[in-house]
């Protein structure tokens, strides 16, 4: 076991070039052992809503198949059931997956801000708001490290896009900086306690975040205590010195002994205070400790398998399912369906293949996978036949007006004239939200909005269930009857929407995001994925329903919103500064569970102040049966009555007559009252910044945002005609000509082709390498690429082909002849 005193007497005997290789990957999951000394090689593997573990070897790109585990539904989902005990339930059952697997760290859970709705990962983060997303991902960091394998948040920080993830500089104000994009991370570190973080890919203002020192060691470790290990993402160190020197400790995966000799010349050299690396390989030695536990659990079966009992977790991942199917619209009692409803057809290709997780780095091999229409067929409705409607690999490419397309329509139309109610699946296909790409429109694909049209032309009552982790235009909503949104179930969610269709499940889940009209109604639609070089966050704090409720737009569905079978009263209520207290009461005819949102408006925010006019400041749920009541306790959020103060670089209290609001949405107030808050009075500032006090941030002028920020922000665009180089990345070879424009065309060619065939996670996985910078070249091909045949490819793309090819040549042989000699005992 490695003790403190075993960690402090083994790291005094490892060698420098010991201490440098210690500090990076094996291959693309493990660390790598120090046998003399005891050391054991860790396992790292993906996991935010399942077990994501490669069968056999691991190798070194991680593309190996996975194992069976259960596929719980993602984060977009279980967020929507506001229920903290739930998801550190789900969090248990993750961890002990992954410690019978002999995993030490879960690469999770995912917390980043839902700042602009087409973000590709959006499905494996919480929710726009901050509060929320750090007591949920708290919470299932509990549940993960219960069992002794580390939980990693990630990804820190200010990870808002896909396009151009690796070299993107994200330009935030302070303010929003720790208002909006820190503070989740701040609940999740704080009440959660991960043993370790993973750094994203993204610059911060101007520096990688896994070199940024304020972030990794002033804020993370200084002021909030982290006392852990922080871990590159796959692939994310640009420069590892200035990683350890900042506080990054592990950088994954292998780089082949590239980096490592880096180290240890700049330790030789005098740049790297061996001091420093010291505290990294301190930080590895505790979380192999830490993870001991987990490592050394059993009994184990006669296949070295720890048991776990599958059957378990799966019931589990169908009631967190349950809890978070959201009831968007309702009306003439339409749901629930039952003997009475007549027949009913089911239409639309995701009723019989589901959507039910998100593609990347998180998908999972599920363990089994409940389909709706077979739910459905179980449920005892009358179930009158099933047309798929629209095939989901053609929609957005016109393809809905081809003569399959036509006859898929005609016949599920026909289906539908025979049924007293319709059921019609729509939602988000495969190529729409994945890891490396973001969406590129908000829209539903043009076969299910034409087949939709045709559907709810018949007169006919339509309950359209959508599938899909992030929002979607809706323009038929007010010609259907109902709406149920069931995200992202994971492998229980086919039968959590038909128990929710059918009233087995009151549904009790509320929206974690602001569902807009439109997207361009979204704050950052005019600039978001659009630029190159850097992703300016012009709307500040205004993210989500802080923008909307600020401004009075309009939303189809409010931050918080959901419906259920039954209703809820609110009464008596009282408010202080630490607490809330409110008398709910189940006024309907079922038994229901309600969620007490709670919001607090500060002074002169509504207008005359650069204040969002009302944040989340707590919540609770409370379950019901007919006709009771129950007063409900609801805690107030740490900030609640603060604001953070650029001029000291601190929270502080902003004093003066705040309003705690009470209801189900942030735009369904049902009570409200004042609460005198005391403190040192000062003044946000706002003198030259008019478009930020009245959230008018869709159009933020240039000179605005620089006195913002309070410096000229850098040029959006990469600079033209310059060399490119190892910091660079592929994508920017584009329009190039030459064998860097022929190099990026072929990669396009390989994903419209591949999409075409139908092979969406692999089109996906092919367009991300555009975004890789030249230096994975060398990084991440398991030393089949080394400086010097880099040095020629880089050559070659910059246009000087030949003398690239004299570069490159030689040491491709002279590695080739290396690789290939007889190796030494």
């Amino acid at each position: 076991m490695l003790t403190p005193d075993a960690r402090r007497r083994a790291r005094g005997e490892m060698t420098l070039i010991e201490k440098a290789s210690l500090t990076s990957g094996a291959n693309f999951w493990n660390t790598k052992p120090v046998d003399r000394l005891g050391v054991p090689s860790i396992m790292l593997t993906d996991g935010p809503h399942g077990l994501r573990k490669q069968g056999g070897a691991a190798d070194h790109l991680g593309l190996n198949a996975s194992l069976p585990a259960t596929c719980f539904p993602t984060a977009a989902t279980l967020a929507n059931s506001w229920d903290p005990g739930l998801v550190e339930r789900v969090g248990e059952a993750l961890g002990a997956e992954a410690a019978a697997e002999d995993v030490s760290v879960l690469l999770g859970p995912g917390l980043n801000i839902k700042r602009n709705p087409l973000a590709g990962r959006n499905f494996e983060y919480f929710s726009e708001d901050p509060l929320l997303a750090g007591m949920l991902a708290a919470a299932q960091i509990r549940g993960i490290q219960s069992h002794g394998v580390a939980a990693s948040a990630k990804h820190f920080a200010v990870n808002s896009q896909e396009t151009h993830r690796m070299t993107m500089d994200e330009v935030v104000d302070e303010r929003a900086l720790h208002e909006t994009y820190l503070e989740a991370f701040r609940i999740a570190v704080t009440e959660g306690r991960p043993w370790t973080v993973m750094s994203s890919y993204n610059k911060v203002n101007g520096t990688y975040a896994n070199e940024h020192r304020e972030l990794l060691d002033e804020i993370l470790r200084e002021r909030w205590g982290f006392d852990g290990l922080v871990v590159t993402d796959w692939g994310g160190n640009n420069d590892r010195v200035a990683g350890l020197v900042a506080g990054n400790a592990l950088e994954m995966p292998s780089t082949d002994g590239v980096t490592d000799a880096e180290v240890v010349r700049a330790v030789e050299e005098g740049r790297l205070d061996e001091a420093v690396l010291d505290a990294r390989v301190d930080e590895l030695l505790t979380l192999i400790s830490r993870t001991e536990r987990a490592r050394a659990q059993g009994p184990r079966t006669p296949d070295g398998a720890a048991p776990v009992d599958l059957d378990a977790h799966h019931a589990l991942a169908v009631e967190a399912a349950q809890r978070s199917v959201v009831l968007l619209r309702n009306v003439r009692g339409t749901l629930p369906l039952g003997s009475h409803s007549g027949r009913v057809a089911v239409i639309g290709d995701f009723a019989a293949s589901p959507r039910y997780q998100g593609a990347g780095s998180s998908l999972v091999n599920p363990t089994r996978l409940d389909v709706p229409l077979d739910a459905l067929r179980d449920s005892g409705l009358e179930i009158v036949g099933y047309e798929p409607g629209y095939a989901r690999r053609d929609g957005g490419r016109g393809a809905w007006d081809s003569p399959s397309s036509v006859r898929r329509r005609r016949k599920a139309v026909r289906l539908a004239e025979r049924a007293d109610v319709v059921l019609l699946f729509l939602g988000l296909d495969e190529s729409a939200e994945a890891e490396g790409v973001d969406r590129t429109h908000m829209r539903l694909a043009r076969n299910q909005l034409a087949l939709t049209r045709e559907l709810t032309a018949l007169g006919v009552p339509v309950v359209v269930v959508l599938a899909g982790g992030a929002p979607v235009e809706l323009p038929f909503a007010e010609h259907v009857d109902a709406i149920v949104h069931g995200y992202l179930g994971g492998q229980g969610g086919g039968q959590a929407v038909a128990d929710v269709l059918t009233g087995v499940v009151n549904p009790a889940g509320r929206l974690a995001e602001t569902y807009p009209l439109r997207y361009a109604d979204v704050p950052s639609s005019a600039t978001f994925g659009r630029t190159e070089a850097t992703s300016e966050h012009r709307e500040s704090i205004y993210v989500g329903y802080r923008y909307a409720d600020k401004v009075g737009l309009p939303v189809r569905y409010p931050f918080g919103h959901g419906l259920s079978y039954t209703t809820f009263a609110y009464s008596d209520l009282m408010a202080g500064r630490e607490q809330v207290t409110v008398t709910v009461t189940n006024t309907g005819d079922r038994a229901g569970t309600e969620t007490v949102q709670v919001y607090v408006e500060a002074p002169g925010a509504a207008e005359g102040a650069f204040r969002a006019p009302r944040e989340l400041a707590g919540f609770a749920k409370v379950t019901l049966d007919v006709g009771e009541s129950a007063t409900v306790t609801v805690y107030l959020a740490e900030h609640a009555f603060h604001a953070y103060d650029t001029s000291s670089h601190r929270w502080r209290t902003v004093p003066g007559t705040y309003t705690v609001l009470v209801g189900a949405s942030s735009r369904d107030v049902r009570l409200s009252a004042p609460v005198e808050v005391d403190g040192e009075p000062w003044a946000i500032e706002a003198g030259e910044l008019p478009h930020y006090v009245s959230g008018q941030v869709d159009r933020v002028p240039d000179a605005e945002f620089a006195a913002l920020l309070g410096r000229t922000p850098p040029a959006q665009d990469w600079p033209v005609g310059r060399p490119l180089t190892r910091a660079d990345i592929v994508a920017q070879a584009r329009g190039r000509g030459g064998f860097g424009g022929l190099l990026v065309g072929l990669i396009d060619a390989s994903g419209h082709l591949l999409m075409a065939l139908g092979r969406p996670h692999a089109a996906n996985n092919t367009r991300f390498v555009l975004d890789l910078p030249f230096r994975s070249a060398s990084r991440m091909s398991a030393g089949k690429v080394d400086e010097a045949m880099l040095d020629g490819l880089l050559l070659m793309v910059n246009g000087r082909f030949w003398s690239g090819v004299r570069r490159l040549v030689p040491a491709w042989r002279a590695h080739a002849m290396a690789a290939r000699a007889p190796k030494k005992d």
